[in-house]
């Protein structure tokens, strides 16, 4: 387990090789994530019943205190110690649910547990970034089927949240700011929305049914909203995540990302803005958009489905 950065981009790079051997997609009667009953299997959770459970992933790919890298860095060949946390959260003890079903009750429960993490490993040394995430689908590649998220406390700002914060740090202002008020008086885009949040499928998307769901007022992160906001966060979760299963049909694999001010001491406080990101991975009820040479070879994502047609076949299909 150890951390390489690859010298032409400037970004960091995790190995794991023991997470090779981690459990892939068993028999509902053999999952690690159902409740440990009377008689059964005994599981990670050691309780017959469970709201939400949260605990140190089994197999991860950052721990608290990491081995040293296995090979010497140079100039050139930076390593480093795998340095941060995984922990993994599952919303239900019902095997079968998922996150659109949750309920608004439950689905604040995740808020409120999500905003508690944030906190408790933002504050280790080693984490400057806290990520929240959820990959849902054996078409995105997840090997529990029951329904849960994953958190990473990783050392540095991710390429992602980073590339955001520095078009802030450019522009001098919060650009998600500007999007958002952009998407409010411009509605062509948008999917569902409340007092607190707006949904809308993005002006550029990667993939063709992303949707994003922002905070109206500028919120760095979760801990920074307070009872109504969260409660209006849920809703707004609860719609997309149940417009997307009657999209086509079925329940829609996606990837849920939760983009939040890093907590590496800085003041991202004006550049941060709260905000989930969904991708679907679906460019039609039976057709995937896959990750070829333009997205892979050259990072630029080609999309066959224009935003405003996407974001109109949501609107119609929402709950």
């Amino acid at each position: 387990m150890e951390r390489r950065r690859d010298p032409l981009t400037g970004q960091w790079r995790v190995f794991a090789g023991h997470r090779q051997d981690r459990t892939f997609l068993p028999p509902p009667d053999q999952c690690p994530l159902c409740p440990t009953r009377p008689g059964g299997l005994v599981t990670e959770i050691h309780k017959p019943s469970f709201d939400i459970a949260v605990f140190d992933n089994r197999f991860p790919s950052l721990v608290a205190s990491p081995p040293p890298p296995s090979v010497a860095g140079t100039d050139l060949y930076a390593v480093a110690p795998a340095a941060g946390a995984c922990e993994v959260v599952v919303y239900s003890d019902d095997h079968e649910a998922t996150f659109a079903g949750l309920g608004r009750e439950r689905t604040r429960l995740v808020i409120d547990t999500w905003a508690e993490r944030y906190t408790a490993l933002g504050a280790r040394p080693e984490v400057a970034y806290v990520f929240i995430f959820e990959n849902k689908g054996e078409e995105i590649g997840v090997t529990l089927s029951h329904p849960h998220g994953q958190i990473y406390g990783y050392p540095e700002i991710p390429p992602i949240p980073r590339l955001e914060l520095e078009a802030a740090a450019a522009a001098g202002r919060c650009v998600l700011c500007d999007v958002v008020a952009a998407e409010v008086a411009d509605d062509q885009r948008a999917v569902t929305g409340n007092d607190s949040f707006v949904a809308f499928v993005p002006f550029a998307p990667r993939f063709p049914y992303e949707v994003h769901i922002a905070s109206r007022v500028h919120r760095p992160s979760l801990v920074d909203l307070d009872d109504g906001e969260r409660d209006d966060l849920a809703g707004v979760l609860e719609t997309v995540t149940r417009t997307y299963d009657l999209l086509w049909g079925f329940s829609l694999p996606y990837v849920m990302a939760v983009h939040q001010a890093p907590t590496d001491g800085g003041d991202w406080s004006a550049a941060s803005h709260l905000h989930v990101e969904f991708t679907p991975i679906h460019r039609s009820a039976t057709k995937l958009k896959y990750l070829a040479g333009s997205e892979l070879g050259a990072g630029a994502f080609i999309s066959d489905v224009a935003p405003e047609q996407a974001a109109a076949e949501l609107r119609a299909r929402r709950p």
